[in-house]
């Protein structure tokens, strides 16, 4: 089964290597840690990311959002990979449909073009008024003062939801809403996260840096009259999209690793960090698995409309039965491992750094990559928090026990982080990161193929044995005290510059 009518922009069957085209052809070999790492090659890799940007590029929006065109070669992809591998999967595709948004906005004060930013779900609307600064973050109905009816609410990013925000400005007779960061970076975009809240009407909303909104505050604070000339203009419409699941057919289904990576892009570029790394990483270790048996099954899972609120994955997780929920012993999620100024990231399962822990067997996955870069790989890493940034939530939301590993994203990389990785200090992981940039120039292959060893690792690992797992429980994810203060960076996760919060 494939998505109906598209045909594959290249030719892609030489990228696949020899596996026998049936489980009976001859007995395989139960998987190896070292046998499977040791067929990862960073040229196929790379070969496997240029297909991906060349889908992007093939298109007049140069990007690979889900339901367009791009995106939908990228599916054919996947999907026509693992079938390739003859009997060794179960693979399909699972059709859901999902609220698209896109468009522009732009914000001029006194003339001056203050660069805003989309956030997508945002009504339309073009509108030119006094400028009203909100007190604090802008999380409760008392920071929005009661001369902002009919006027443009100017609030901070932090803390909340960037929908809440614009609800509650809605709610105080704001006309329209500009945001500003409370991060220095080039570009502040996002997503209001759907189209109506109750705390009140959403309303026309931007994005701004911090520098070009605190100039903005400035002024206002010294009673200084701003106009604002606002306008946004918003695209909505339904798209149907496709996770695309393979199962091998082999090893115990009632107990099952998955392994998680989202497909699409943002509508920017084309995405080959976030996330064709991932997609590419699980896709070359499933490739390579079928040359081998294991005694627990391994299911792929590329997930659709990450950038739109984890939409995927959610709806995947929410499809299955707890019957089903509960035969998955652990996910595993791979979303951005190629970053150029890269960290080794592993999630902090047991939240002895962040405060968060997974559900039961977090820890147990966390310690396993730790093990593998410490003593199989000879390098260094650092904890990273579970902040629900990527797809690995809806399976922690549902009890199910995670990790993975992230390179890093647009938080900004630390001396610390500098002697134990290379790289330059007071630069984002990814400069490129929800931007056209982001393409096959953009990945730093020495992070892409260690990375790929470690998931390597993990899949043969588990797909010989669960024995380092607890037994599964219905536990959800759980604060940890760390002396009344949860430590760590809270925003060196994923997608909430392009989702929800602060």
């Amino acid at each position: 089964m494939k998505i109906g009518s598209l045909v594959s922009i290249f030719a892609v069957s030489s990228l696949v290597s020899a596996i026998p085209t049936s489980l009976e052809s001859r007995a395989l070999p139960l998987v190896q840690s070292n046998l499977l790492r040791r067929a990862l090659l960073r040229s196929n890799l790379l070969a496997k990311s240029r297909i991906l940007e060349g889908f992007a590029y093939a298109t007049p929006e140069r990007n690979r959002v889900f339901g367009g065109p791009g995106h939908n070669a990228t599916i054919n992809y996947l999907y026509d990979q693992i079938a390739a591998l003859g009997d060794y999967y179960d693979v399909k595709l699972q059709p859901f449909v999902e609220l698209y948004t896109a468009g522009n906005a732009s914000l001029k004060v006194g003339g001056v073009d203050q660069k805003a930013g989309l956030f997508t779900y945002s009504p339309s609307g073009k509108f030119t008024q006094p400028l009203i600064l909100v007190a604090n973050n802008g999380c409760v109905a008392v920071d929005y003062p009661a001369t902002l009816t009919g006027k443009i609410a100017l609030i901070s990013r932090g803390t909340c939801q960037f929908g809440l925000k614009s609800a509650l400005a809605g709610a105080a007779g704001a006309v329209a809403a500009v945001i500003y960061d409370n991060v220095d970076e080039a570009s502040l975009a996002g997503t209001l996260g759907a189209e109506e809240r109750p705390e009140g009407p959403l309303i026309p909303t931007a994005g701004i840096t911090l520098a070009n909104g605190t100039a903005l505050k400035n002024q206002l604070t010294g009673n200084t009259t701003l106009i604002a000339d606002i306008n946004v203009i918003s695209i909505r419409e339904n798209r149907a999209t496709y996770n695309v699941i393979a199962q091998t057919k082999g090893g115990d289904p009632n107990n099952v690793l998955v392994l998680t990576a989202h497909t699409d892009s943002v509508d920017a570029g084309p995405g080959i960090n976030d996330n064709g790394s991932g997609s590419i990483g699980i896709l070359e270790v499933a490739i390579e698995l079928a040359k081998y048996s294991v005694n627990n099954a391994i299911r792929f899972v590329w997930v659709s409309a990450e950038e739109f609120g984890l939409l995927g994955s959610t709806y995947y997780v929410a499809s299955l039965s707890d019957a089903e929920k509960a035969k998955i012993r652990l996910n595993l999620n791979f979303d951005m491992i190629a970053s150029p100024n890269y960290k080794y990231g592993i999630y902090d399962g047991d939240g002895d750094t962040f405060g968060v822990a997974g559900a039961p067997g977090s820890a147990q996955a966390e310690k396993l990559f730790q093990d593998y870069f410490t003593n199989d790989a000879g390098l260094k890493w650092v904890p990273d928090e579970f902040n629900g940034r990527s797809d690995y939530a809806a399976f922690q939301d549902a009890g199910i026990p995670a990790g993975g590993l992230f390179t890093g994203a647009e938080g900004i990389k630390t001396p610390e982080e500098v002697a134990l990785f290379g790289g330059k200090a007071g630069v984002a992981y990814d400069s490129n990161y929800h931007q056209a940039g982001d393409n096959v120039r953009n990945l730093n292959m020495d992070a892409f193929i260690q990375n790929d060893k470690a998931i390597a690792h993990a899949v043969a690992t588990y797909g010989r044995s669960f024995e380092s797992l607890p037994p599964r429980t219905p536990t959800k994810m759980l604060k940890r005290e760390l002396g009344g203060k949860i430590g760590g960076k809270t925003r060196n996760g994923h997608f909430d510059k392009f989702f929800l919060t602060e």
